[in-house]
Order: structure tokens, then sequence, then C-alpha cells
């Protein structure tokens, strides 16, 4: 089954789909390397291109899988995740089922992604959505950590999304 996201308009877009029109240049993630400190390389920009294209939360195996064809195997791409999740390039975050998935966080073009809204997690095909302009009210709060009152925490949804319902 393939699976689906939505993109930073709220449509949904295939997993699959080919690159986007207006995706950035080499050059434009070149510099986006440079200016987290970190150096440019074929992988690093293969990754950061594949997150340009796609969007959404991808998993190492997911990125792997798109990319292995290129000749990189899957520890690098594994190294390359961190990195550019310590970079703060990527947000990395895990759904409760011990898989980390990454999402672009800080691109180029003005891409802008914050960890400060739910995701939406399908739970027969495991399709993961962004719910971006959904907030969500915390009432009666008071003796809850204090990652709650700092707001920082991830919500998640979960239930049957429109292919599964």
């Amino acid at each position: 089954m393939q699976r689906t996201n939505l993109d930073r308009s709220g449509t949904r877009v295939a997993k699959s789909s080919s690159r986007k029109a207006g995706a950035p240049s080499v050059k434009d993630l070149q510099a986006l390397l440079r200016s987290a400190g970190l150096r440019s390389t074929t992988p690093r920009i293969a990754v950061l291109e594949y997150f340009h294209s796609h969007g959404g939360q991808n998993s190492h195996a997911e990125i792997f899988d798109a990319l292995e064809d290129r000749g990189f195997d899957r520890a690098t791409i594994y190294r390359i995740l961190m990195d550019l999740a310590e970079a703060k390039i990527l947000s990395r975050g895990d759904l409760g089922d011990h898989v980390w998935r990454f999402e672009l966080r800080k691109g180029v073009n003005g891409v802008e992604h914050t960890d400060e809204h739910p995701h939406f997690v399908c739970v027969d095909c495991g399709e993961v959505s962004c719910l971006p302009g959904v907030s969500i009210r915390l009432d009666g709060a008071s003796k809850a950590p204090k990652a709650v009152a700092k707001k920082k925490v991830e919500v998640q949804l979960k239930g049957r999304c429109d292919n599964c319902a």
C-alpha cells in the first residue's frame, strides 16, 4: 500500500511522488549545510533533496530505500540523519512504535517547520500526517509535568485515515 502525507497546504501527496516544482538547487542545499557548520557531501545533498521533494515524516528505512540505488549504505544515511537533526535542519520524533521519524525543520527558500503542531497517525496503514493549523488546548494541567506548561510536548492523534475509514 502506498503511504501518503500532507504537504504544507494540507494537500495529500504520495511519498513516491516526483520532485516538486521549485525544488531547491544543489547550491542552495550546500549553503544550508554550510550555514549549519556541516560539510556539503553528495549523500547529505541527496538526503536534503529527498526531504524537500517528499516532505512529511520519514523513517531511516524509508529514506534508505529511496536512496539505495544511489549507492549509499544504511550507516551513512543514519549518520546523516543524526547530524542533520543535531544541526536542527531536521526534527526527530518517535510515534510510540520505537521508530525514529525525521521531518524537515529548516530548509531553503523559507521552508520552516515547527514542532508546535499535532500529527495524525493512522492505526491501520501507519500513515503520518501533519495537522497544520490545528491547536490542542489542555485544561486542568496543574499537576502535569513542567514540559506541558512549557509546551514542550508532542501531540499525536490516532485513528483511521480517509483511505482506511
